[in-house]
């Protein structure tokens, strides 16, 4: 399922400056670390699939994997943005209110400046989620009002079932506040603190990629992603198709020792690395068809064929916490075929590039 649609509404903030609602955006394999900052790119007058789909890489960093919905490996620490768009002048930054006694104040001001806040939250506190008063999990949102005299903030989230409009202040403040504490009916996403955590998002001039990007600079992009496979100069993380590979021999070898940790972080890493593969497939193929190049359709069929390996072998995964041991036969297999598939995506690029 693919869909692009927004909502032309408008509501208003504490000062009565009216904010536009932001583009919901939302894509089968991703999380909502993208569709928010889809919306954000967006709002910045940028292609958020020409951003989102430009990189393309694998990284895995030991020790760091986390609870959340939106966790992502870090070529660069603590910035998502530089993180998720290499080719791009995108940054990021996390931040908490500076005053506890007045947690909305940075959202205020961000509202009357008309500018949009992602927000970490706890999808058990939220009413529109189908974990209302049931599970606890960590989420991002996208704020663009807030209505302190009715007691409303006004959230878009793209994630189905896809949401915009308002909510109840307290419901928003209790989710942004939570704690949210181990569940044992999510064992990927509970378990990691909210601390009203939100993202600072930086877009500077992006030149093409708010439009097509035309065949050179998607050239450039290509060579950039293949040069990180082959020699990723990584130091604390794991990169490339060696990094690769020490991942999942890592995988099943703690797997067959029966850690079920290692499952439990594949979740939540996998997830990342299955959405940047889908939507780079994605591009790919969007501009072969319009360029009419087969070899870059092709290849973007190929890179799909990535994103798609991911998901038995996070299933695999989810499925066989209760008994690591039995699922490493299983996993190793899936393991197998996801390598292949960065094999034949990553050849099938090259051939596209004699196309550009």
């Amino acid at each position: 399922m693919t869909s692009d649609f927004a909502t032309p509404t408008t509501t208003q903030t504490t000062d009565s400056v009216p904010v536009e609602a932001p583009l919901l955006w939302y894509r089968d394999l991703i999380s909502c670390l993208q569709s928010t900052f889809a919306s954000v790119l967006d709002r910045a007058g940028v292609n958020p699939l020409f951003a989102l789909g430009a990189g393309w890489e694998f990284l895995y960093v030991p020790d760091d994997v986390r609870s959340e919905e939106f966790y992502y490996p870090c070529r660069y620490e603590g910035d998502l943005g530089r993180s998720l768009f290499p080719h791009h002048d995108v940054s990021s930054s996390w931040w908490c209110p500076a005053d506890p006694d007045d947690p909305l104040r940075e959202i205020r001001e961000a509202m009357t400046e008309g500018r949009l806040v992602i927000a970490a939250v706890d999808n058990f506190y939220l009413p529109f989620r189908p974990a209302f008063g049931d599970v606890h999990a960590a989420h991002l949102l996208v704020v663009y009002g807030l209505d302190e005299r009715r007691g409303l903030v006004h959230v878009s989230d793209a994630m189905p079932p896809a949401f915009q409009g308002p909510i109840p202040l307290d419901d928003f403040l209790n989710s942004w506040g939570s704690a949210n504490p181990q569940d044992h009916q999510d064992a990927f996403f509970s378990d990691s603190e909210i601390s009203r955590r939100c993202l600072s998002v930086s877009v500077g001039s992006l030149g093409g990629a708010g439009a097509d990007p035309g065949p050179e600079q998607l050239a450039g992009w290509l060579r950039g992603n293949l040069e990180r496979f082959d020699d990723p100069g990584m130091v604390a993380g794991l990169g490339g198709l060696a990094g690769l590979d020490g991942c999942l021999g890592e995988l099943t070898l703690r797997a067959q020792a029966g850690e079920e940790r290692a499952l439990q972080e594949l979740y939540p890493f996998g997830w990342g690395m299955q959405a940047q593969a889908a939507l780079h497939g994605e591009l790919l193929r969007d501009r072969g068809a319009a360029w009419r190049s087969p070899a870059l359709a092709g290849a973007g069929r190929a890179v799909e064929g990535v994103a798609h390996a991911w998901t038995p072998l996070r299933i695999t995964a989810a499925h066989g916490l209760d008994d690591p041991a039995a699922a490493a036969d299983d996993l190793r297999r899936h393991a197998g075929v996801l390598r292949r598939r960065h094999t034949e995506a990553i050849e099938a690029v090259r051939r596209a590039l004699d196309e550009l």
